[in-house]
C-alpha cells in the first residue's frame, strides 16, 4: 500500500486519472442500482456526459484554471439533457476541495464562488425535472452546504500540511543545532586535551635540553653521569614522541584520513608518476642523469611534488601534447 502511494505521489496526472475513473465507476454503480424511473434514459449517451463531467478531475492539479472552466461548461447539460450525471456534482466537490487544500485562502474562496454560484443560480432559475418533488430552495441550500463543507475540509487539510511542514523544518533545525553543539563540544574537548599534551611535551623537551647541557658539561669529568643523562634524554625523547603522536591524533578531525604509515615519496616514485600519466593518455618520457640514491629526503620529496604537479597539469590542460621528465643529479650532497 505504501509503495503504491509513493508511486502515485510521483505521478499526479495518473493519480487524478484514476480518481476520475473511480468517480465514473461510482456513477455507473449508482445508476444501475437506482430505480428505473430515476435512470438517465437511453444508454450509452449518459455515460458520455458522465465522462465529460469527470474530465476536470484529471486536470485538477496540473491545470486548475482549465479544470474550473471545463466544469463550468458542463453546467449547460440540463439544457440538452434532462438528468445531470452524478459525476458533475462530485467533480465540483473534488475541485473545491483541491483548490482549498493546495492554494491560498482567498484564491480557494474565489474558485468556490466561481464554481458554486452558477450552480445555485441554475437551481433557482431552471426547474429540475424529477419524480421527486424537490423545491429550488432545497437544492440551493443543499449545494451551499456542500460547497462550504468541501471548502472547510480543504482548508483543514491545508492547515494540517502547513503545520506538519513547519514541524519538520523545526525538527530539522533542532537536529542541525544539536549536531553543531556536539561538534563544538568535541572541538573544545580536543583543544583542552591538546593544551594538556602540549604542556607535557614542552616539559619533556625542556628536560631534554637541560639534561643535554649538563651531559655536555660533565662529559669529560664524569662520563658515567653524562651517560646516565644521555639515557634519560633517550627515554624522554621516546616519551615525547609518543605524546606528539597522541597530540596529532587529538587534533586530527574526523573528516581527515588517518595517518599514512607509508614512507614519504622520493625520486624513486617519479617512475610511478610517469606510468600513471601514461595510463591517463599522456605520452611521457623519463630520463634520469646521475646517482639519485644519496639525495636528501627533503630534496627528493620536493622534486617528487614538483613532477607530480607538472604531470597533473599536463594531463588536465595539455590535450594531445607530450611530456618529458628529466631529472639530473649534479651534487648528491646538496
Amino acid at each position: 500500500m505504501t509503495g503504491a502511494r509513493a508511486f502515485l505521489r510521483g505521478r499526479p496526472l495518473l493519480a487524478d486519472a484514476l480518481l476520475a475513473g473511480a468517480l465514473l465507476l461510482f456513477d455507473v454503480v449508482f445508476t444501475l442500482l437506482s430505480p428505473r424511473e430515476f435512470g438517465p434514459g437511453r444508454l450509452p449517451t449518459p455515460w458520455l456526459w458522465s465522462v465529460l463531467c469527470a474530465a476536470p478531475v484529471v486536470l485538477r492539479r496540473r491545470a486548475p484554471v482549465v479544470a474550473v472552466g471545463v466544469a463550468l461548461a458542463t453546467l449547460a447539460l440540463p439544457v440538452w439533457f434532462d438528468a445531470v450525471p452524478n459525476t458533475q456534482g462530485l467533480a465540483f466537490v473534488v475541485l473545491t476541495y483541491t483548490l482549498a487544500a493546495r492554494g491560498s485562502a482567498w484564491r480557494a474562496a474565489l474558485a468556490a464562488v466561481v464554481l458554486w454560484v452558477p450552480v445555485m443560480t441554475l437551481n433557482a432559475v431552471v426547474p429540475l425535472t424529477s419524480p421527486l418533488d424537490v423545491s429550488s430552495a432545497y437544492l440551493v441550500l443543499n449545494n451551499l452546504l456542500t460547497a462550504l463543507v468541501s471548502y472547510a475540509v480543504g482548508r483543514a487539510v491545508h492547515a494540517r500540511r502547513t503545520t506538519l511542514s513547519a514541524l519538520r523544518e523545526r525538527a530539522r533545525a533542532a537536529e542541525e543545532n544539536q549536531r553543531t553543539l556536539a561538534e563544538q563540544a568535541v572541538a573544545q574537548e580536543r583543544r583542552r586535551i591538546a593544551r594538556e599534551l602540549h604542556d607535557m611535551v614542552a616539559h619533556q623537551v625542556s628536560v631534554m635540553g637541560v639534561l643535554a647541557t649538563g651531559a655536555r658539561r660533565v662529559l669529560r669529568r664524569d662520563p658515567d653521569a653524562a651517560d646516565e643523562a644521555i639515557a634519560t634524554i633517550e627515554q624522554s625523547s621516546r616519551t615525547t614522541l609518543r605524546e606528539m603522536r597522541r597530540l596529532l591524533d587529538v587534533l586530527r578531525s574526523d573528516a581527515e584520513p588517518a595517518a599514512d604509515l607509508a614512507p614519504q615519496p622520493g625520486l624513486a616514485g617519479i617512475e610511478e608518476l610517469v606510468e600513471q600519466a601514461r595510463q591517463a593518455g599522456l605520452p611521457v618520457t623519463l630520463a634520469v642523469a646521475g646517482d639519485a640514491t644519496p639525495v636528501p629526503e627533503g630534496v627528493a620529496l620536493a622534486v617528487y611534488r614538483i613532477v607530480q604537479e607538472a604531470l597533473a597539469n599536463a594531463v588536465r590542460h595539455a590535450g594531445s601534447a607530450t611530456a618529458r621528465v628529466r631529472v639530473a643529479v649534479d651534487d648528491p650532497a646538496c
